[in-house]
């Protein structure tokens, strides 16, 4: 039975950066899980790539249909964003051991959807006053920045990461961020040891 790994951690950590250098890992052999967001597509990211990128009436298909695996909402400057993971063929039981990027949240529903034993959480830190420079010059990077959006999430992940909330969720081990080869080196010998 593929192990499914859970990577996720406070908003700029690095996850993507992480996320793809994993996959690229030929050792590990990871197969990639595309989640879905109604959320709008960024300048650089591919629908299919990062996320497949839905909209409201995209989400309802999937919850009429019975396919949600988890989901999240927020209210954003912008609206509603849904994120979700969805039973699309992509988590396979005997298939290969799979990787994607969520929240605590996001790992706590998987988790109790396939089983504790089929769920590896890797949770990235990195120090906060870092983190929120790395958002802001993406944000700046960005055709249309949304300052009240990166502001929001950057609050909301105190919360959403708190330090009750990874002990309730059972999280034991843990990832700094703060050079990249190194995070890489401990986070790929603890996927080829669990």
């Amino acid at each position: 039975m593929g192990k499914i790994i859970c990577l996720m951690g406070k908003s700029s950590t690095g996850k993507d950066t992480i996320f793809k250098k994993l996959l690229e890992n030929k050792e590990l052999e990871l197969r990639n899980i595309v989640p879905y967001t109604t959320r709008p597509i960024r300048s650089g990211e591919k629908n299919g790539v990062e996320y497949f990128f839905t909209d409201e009436e995209g989400y309802q298909k999937f919850c009429k249909e019975g396919k949600i695996i988890e989901a999240r909402s927020y209210d954003t400057y912008h609206g509603k964003w849904r994120y979700f993971t969805a039973d699309d063929g992509q988590i396979q039981e005997n298939g290969p051991d799979c990787i994607m990027i969520g929240t605590l949240e996001a790992y706590i529903q998987l988790r109790a959807y396939f089983g504790e034993e089929r769920l590896l959480p890797v949770l990235i830190q990195l120090d906060d006053g870092v983190r929120l420079q790395r958002a802001l010059h993406r944000e700046r990077g960005q055709a249309h920045p949304k300052y009240e959006e990166m502001c929001r999430r950057f609050l909301a992940d105190s919360v959403d990461f708190s330090e009750d909330k990874i002990a309730e969720a059972g999280i034991q081990r843990r990832f700094e961020n703060d050079n990249l080869e190194r995070c890489l080196s401990e986070i790929g010998e603890y996927i080829r040891n669990c």
